[in-house]
């Protein structure tokens, strides 16, 4: 396994280690609830190091991009990002990713999914036939997500950025405790704010920041939080999870993403064609929110059946909602099972457990 710069910090915190994607990456520290309290209501901090960091330089890098990624690419401005996924030659997802761009036309940063690094790189590096001088920066590229509504008023002390006033999907580079060259992005996968930082791994920075982020947050209640309570905040908001609810086989449009899904644009990307066809014709399942009537909790790979018992679909993600106080998850099912309010039932020991449709994020 691979460790991140932080994993000294996460030993002392007495965090619960796992692997993640080939990485040692700290579960939990104080238990999952309590880390996803101190999100909704204050401020929370992951240690996402683990994730893929690409830079995409020249004049025909922005065409590239836009030749592999579904939304369009030539819309950002410098200090922009976007979210974006790699569709397949089968109208299914290689990857979801960020796109940041650092200077219009010439120089991007794509952010991937941990899991999918090598074959991300991959993917991309067979449609590069125009010379585009790629760099992969992942093993010396820090990324924490300082996350939760008192994120950027107790980080404002840290960088001359105005935190609090970088609008969504927006970056800057600037220093951050004391070290320069830091991207500061007001992105985060917990819809709870805040801001991510990417940061190189040298001269004792991870340390530095580290120690910094905890020392302005303290009055605060600040604390450390793992990748148990990152997917009870990124589930309750409805968000997809590589390798849960979207992967090689699942439809962009299928899953809900038609809205990074640019089909008049003017550049091709894989499988645009097809799902061009795929939207006229109509997409036969969908991918649903869905609450528990009856008890029992949802989970990954559940069968999803009608009240007679027919399978209608499957579970990709569930979870007991710490916030919500309900078990909720999210699953694809056969289209006409697919409005809102619609009774369902999920398989659990063989037993059709009540459910219902319901929109995302889930309240």
């Amino acid at each position: 396994m691979k460790n991140t710069p932080f994993l000294e910090k996460h030993l002392a915190l007495g965090a619960k280690m796992a692997e993640f994607a080939g990485y040692n990456m700290p579960i939990s520290y104080t238990g999952i609830n309590d880390e996803h309290f101190a999100v909704r209501n204050s401020v929370g901090v992951f240690d996402v190091s683990h994730m893929g960091e690409f830079i995409l330089k020249g004049p025909d890098a922005l065409d590239l991009i836009d030749r592999v990624t579904s939304n369009d690419a030539s819309k950002l401005v410098a200090g922009q990002a976007q979210y974006s996924c790699l569709p397949n030659d089968n109208s299914g997802i290689v990857d979801d990713l960020i796109v940041y761009c650092l200077q219009p036309n010439q120089t991007y940063l794509l952010v991937v999914n941990a899991s999918n690094i090598e074959k991300d790189w991959n993917w991309i590096s067979a449609h590069n036939n125009k010379g585009v001088d790629m760099k992969n920066i992942s093993d010396n590229t820090c990324l924490l997500a300082i996350q939760g509504p008192n994120a950027c008023k107790v980080m404002e002390s840290l960088t001359p950025t105005d935190l609090q006033q970088l609008k969504y999907y927006t970056f800057e580079k600037n220093s951050f405790a004391g070290v320069d060259n830091v991207l500061i992005s007001a992105t985060g996968y917990t819809g709870a704010g805040g801001i991510e930082i990417y940061f190189e791994n040298k001269d004792g920075h991870a340390e530095k920041i580290w120690d910094a982020i905890f020392e302005a947050g303290k009055a605060a209640g600040i604390k450390p939080c793992g990748l148990g309570a990152r997917d009870t905040l990124r589930l309750e908001m409805g968000y997809c999870l590589y390798g849960n609810d979207i992967d090689d086989k699942t439809s962009p449009l299928e899953a809900g993403l038609g809205w990074i899904t640019k089909l008049k644009k003017r550049a091709d990307f894989p499988s645009k064609n097809a799902l061009i066809e795929q939207k006229a014709a109509g997409i036969t399942q969908k991918l649903i929110g869905f609450e528990m009537i009856e008890r029992g909790i949802p989970r990954h790979h559940y069968k999803i059946v009608d009240s007679e018992g027919n399978q209608i679909g499957q579970v990709t993600s569930g979870t007991q909602s710490p916030s919500l106080s309900k078990a909720i998850g999210l699953g694809y099912v056969a289209l006409p099972h697919a409005a809102l309010d619609k009774e369902i039932f999920i398989s659990i020991r063989d037993k059709g457990i009540k459910a219902k449709v319901v929109k995302t994020p889930f309240e």
